[in-house]
C-alpha cells in the first residue's frame, strides 16, 4: 500500500522578499519621518528661543497691562480657558482679560455654534468674531487693537502646549460640532500666530478660517512658518483685522 506524504511546498523566496518589503516602511517614508522630526525639533528650539526673548524684552510693557487692567476694573487681569491643542488635548492657555470679569460666555457659544452648524443658510458667510460685543472693556478694546492680549500664550509656547505658528486654538464646544475633515487642524500644535492671522483674520468667516488652518496644518514647513512670523508684524502695527 502506497503511502502519500504531503510537504508543505516553500514559499517562493520573491513572495517573501515581497512580504517583508511591505512590511517595513520604504526609505522614503523613514527620510520624510526623520526629515519630520527634525524639522519638529527646529521649530521647538526656535519656539524657545523667541518666545523667552521675545518674554523678557516685553516684561515692563505686560507690567503695565497687567495694572492697566486692574484699575481700569478690578478683577484679575489674566484669562485662563480651556482649549483644544494637538492631538484634541486640553490645555489651560493664558491672555490678558479684555471683557468684564462677570461675562457671559453663551453669545459667543451660540454664535460660532451656528457658524458651524448652519452649512448653507446665512450664517455660513458671516465673520468669525462678533463684530459688536458690549462685554469688552475699555483697556480691553486697545489691547485687542495691538494684539497685546494674545502675548502671555508665549507662555504656552514655552510650555511646549501651543508653538508660534500654528492653526487658532480652539474651544471643546467648537470642536463638538466639527465635520471629520475639520479634525486634520490638531495634528499640529496651534500657534500664537497662524495663516489665518496673516490673511485677514476677523475679517474672514469662520468657513474660511478653518480653510486656513487646515491648509497651515497639511503643507507646514520651516521657511512657511518664518514667512508667517515674518508678515505678522506689518500686520500687527497696521492692526489689519482686528476685532
Amino acid at each position: 500500500m502506497a503511502i502519500g506524504v504531503m510537504l508543505d511546498r516553500p514559499e517562493p523566496i520573491a513572495d517573501v522578499e515581497s512580504s517583508a518589503a511591505r512590511a517595513k516602511p520604504s526609505a522614503a517614508q523613514a527620510h520624510v519621518r526623520q526629515s519630520h522630526m527634525i524639522a519638529d525639533g527646529v521649530r521647538r528650539l526656535l519656539d524657545i528661543l523667541l518666545a523667552g526673548t521675545m518674554l523678557l524684552a516685553l516684561a515692563p510693557l505686560l507690567i503695565a497691562v497687567a495694572l492697566a487692567i486692574r484699575i481700569d476694573t478690578g478683577g484679575p487681569s489674566l484669562f485662563r480657558q480651556r482649549r483644544v491643542g494637538r492631538g484634541r488635548r486640553e490645555f489651560t492657555m493664558l491672555k490678558f482679560r479684555t471683557m468684564r470679569s462677570d461675562a457671559d460666555a453663551t453669545p459667543h457659544r451660540e454664535y460660532v455654534q451656528a457658524l458651524i452648524g448652519d452649512d448653507r443658510g446665512p450664517e455660513r458667510g458671516r465673520l468669525y468674531k462678533l463684530s459688536v460685543d458690549d462685554r469688552v472693556t475699555r483697556v480691553g478694546r486697545i489691547l485687542r487693537s495691538w494684539s497685546l492680549d494674545e502675548v502671555p500664550q508665549l507662555l504656552n509656547v514655552l510650555r511646549g502646549q501651543m508653538a508660534l505658528v500654528g492653526p487658532r486654538p480652539v474651544i471643546a464646544y467648537e470642536v463638538e460640532m466639527y465635520p471629520e475633515d475639520y479634525l486634520r487642524r490638531f495634528d499640529v500644535k496651534p500657534g500664537l500666530t497662524g495663516l489665518w492671522q496673516v490673511s485677514g483674520r476677523n475679517e474672514r468667516t469662520y468657513e474660511e478660517m478653518v480653510h486656513f488652518d487646515l491648509e497651515y496644518a497639511t503643507e507646514r514647513s520651516l521657511l512657511g512658518d518664518l514667512r508667517i512670523l515674518i508678515k505678522t508684524v506689518p500686520v500687527v502695527l497696521s492692526r489689519q483685522g482686528v476685532a
